[in-house]
């Protein structure tokens, strides 16, 4: 699962793992898990924690499919962090990326409710005041992650177009989803 912050990839990450029968490997909450053993932690834009979320992230997946384990990963890395981390994964997966979307002004009002909902997001967004504008250019300018596998493009912004009986369809029976 990739796409830009907000825009549904851990909720649609879980429903697919769940679809499946298999863990979901989100990012985020490996993040969060390393939040809770690091009293005082304060998030910024290029936290220690984050630097090392990134190598325990694709460790975990790496370890998951050397045991035979189908996932589902997702995370909001742009193509400059996913394709480094997947190339090496192809020999042992195959390979199906599920890209989600919003309009950007869904995407920043999921955000800002997520923070002020759950302490849990302190984690990953810094206490900074908020630019609609800078926001959306950000959304914008996401680089999709372009790795040699089939793709396909999921709107969230109310439930899943297309559905996830579709999205589940196209991810195939025994396969390693890896988005």
């Amino acid at each position: 699962m990739s796409g830009p912050p907000g825009t549904g990839k851990t909720t649609l990450a879980h429903a697919i793992a769940r679809a499946v029968g298999c863990p979901a490997i989100c990012r985020d909450e490996i993040k969060e898990g390393m939040v809770h053993a690091t009293p005082g932690f304060i998030a910024s834009d290029r936290d220690e924690l984050a630097m090392r979320t990134l190598p325990t992230f694709f460790a975990v997946i790496e370890l998951l499919l050397k045991a035979g384990v189908t996932i589902v990963a997702e995370s909001a890395f742009q193509d400059r962090l996913w394709r480094p981390g997947l190339e090496p994964l192809q020999r042992l997966a195959r390979i199906r990326v599920v890209h989600c979307t919003v309009p950007a002004e869904v995407a920043l009002e999921r955000r800002i409710r997520r923070i002020a909902e759950d302490p849990l997001r302190r984690a990953h967004d810094a206490s900074r005041p908020v630019d609609a504008a800078v926001e959306a250019l950000r959304h914008d300018a996401f680089d999709r992650v372009s790795i040699d596998a089939p793709w396909v493009e999921v709107d969230t912004t109310d439930g899943y177009e297309p559905g996830l009986e579709t999205i589940v369809g196209f991810l195939g029976p025994g396969l390693v989803q890896v988005g």
